[in-house]
C-alpha cells in the first residue's frame, strides 16, 4: 500500500489546461531541453525540472518523480550507444570507480528520495531551487576552470568517493536527475579519468542509483503521477531523447562562453521561479 506523502499535495489538476495538454507541445518542450542538455553532453533533466513545476503545473514530488521516470528512460536509451562508443573492454580498468561511487551512491539515493516524500511542499520547492543554482554553480565552475586530478593515496580517496557517491545520490534523488554533471567531475577529480571514459562509467553508477530511487519513490502515493500521466510521459520522453540526439550532433557548435552563461542565466531564473512558487 503507498504511503501518503507530505509533498504530494496536488493542489488541483496535475497538468493545467489549454495549450500545456497538447502532446506536441510536451514533445517540442521535451526536445528543446534535450537540445540543451546535448550541446553540453549531458541529458538536460536539470532544466527539465523547473519547466514541469513551472510550466506545466506539476507540484514538486510528482514532477520529481516524472523527471526520474524520463531521467531513467534517457540513460537506458543512451547506454547501449555509449558502449559502442566506448566498449566496455576499454572501461573495465576504471570498473572499481563505479563500485567506489556505487558505495555511497546507493545509500544516497535512498536518502534522497525518503526526505522527498517526508519534505512539506514549500520546503520542497525551496530545496529545488537551491539545488538549481547549486547545477548553476556547477555549470561554471567544470567549463570554465580546468579540473584537476587530487592524486591522493587509495584509503583516502575510496573514502571520499563514498562521500561523494552519497551526496551526489542525495542530490540526484531529490532532482530525479541522472547526476552526470555530478558524477562526471567527481570522476575526474577523484580519481583521474578521462573526460570520455568518465561520461560513460558516469552511466554505469546512474542507472542502479536512479532504481533505487526510483523504488523508494514507488512506495508514496505520489508515484501514481506516471499512471495518470501516460500520454504526457512518454511525448516528453520521446522529445528529450531526440533533443538529446541533436544536441549532441552539435556539442561544440555554440561556443561555450555564450552558451554556458545563457544556461546559467536560465537555471538562476528557474530557481527564483521555483522558490516563490506557490
Amino acid at each position: 500500500m503507498s504511503a501518503p506523502s507530505r509533498g504530494a499535495d496536488l493542489g488541483g489538476p496535475v497538468v493545467q489546461p489549454g495549450w500545456r495538454r497538447s502532446l506536441i507541445v510536451v514533445f517540442l518542450a521535451g526536445a528543446g531541453i534535450g537540445v540543451l542538455g546535448g550541446m553540453i553532453g549531458l541529458g538536460g533533466a536539470e532544466f527539465r525540472l523547473p519547466l514541469l513545476i513551472g510550466i506545466f503545473g506539476f507540484a514538486a514530488l510528482p514532477a520529481i518523480i516524472m523527471n526520474k521516470a524520463m531521467s531513467l528512460i534517457v540513460v537506458i536509451t543512451a547506454l547501449p550507444a555509449r558502449l559502442i562508443s566506448v566498449p566496455l573492454a576499454e572501461l573495465s580498468p576504471y570498473l572499481y570507480i563505479v563500485v567506489n561511487l556505487l558505495a555511497g551512491s546507493l545509500i544516497g539515493a535512498w536518502i534522497g528520495a525518503h526526505w522527498a516524500t517526508k519534505l512539506a511542499s514549500k520546503t520542497l520547492y525551496r530545496v529545488i531551487a537551491i539545488l538549481l543554482v547549486f547545477i548553476a554553480i556547477l555549470l561554471i565552475a567544470t567549463h570554465f576552470f580546468a579540473v584537476q586530478p587530487l592524486n591522493l593515496p587509495d584509503p583516502p580517496r575510496i573514502i571520499l568517493g563514498v562521500i561523494a557517491g552519497v551526496l551526489i545520490g542525495i542530490v540526484a534523488a531529490l532532482m530525479g536527475v541522472a547526476g552526470g554533471e555530478l558524477l562526471i567531475p567527481t570522476m575526474v577529480l577523484l580519481y583521474g579519468a578521462d573526460i570520455k571514459v568518465a561520461g560513460s562509467l558516469s552511466l554505469l553508477v546512474s542507472l542502479p542509483t536512479m532504481l533505487v530511487a526510483f523504488t523508494r519513490y514507488s512506495r508514496d502515493n505520489s508515484f501514481k503521477v506516471l499512471g495518470e500521466t501516460k500520454s504526457f510521459l512518454i511525448a516528453m520522453t520521446a522529445g528529450s531523447i531526440v533533443g538529446t540526439l541533436v544536441g549532441g550532433s552539435l556539442l561544440g557548435v555554440v561556443p561555450n562562453a555564450v552558451l554556458i552563461p545563457l544556461l546559467v542565466l536560465l537555471l538562476l531564473l528557474s530557481s527564483l521561479k521555483v522558490w516563490n512558487h506557490k
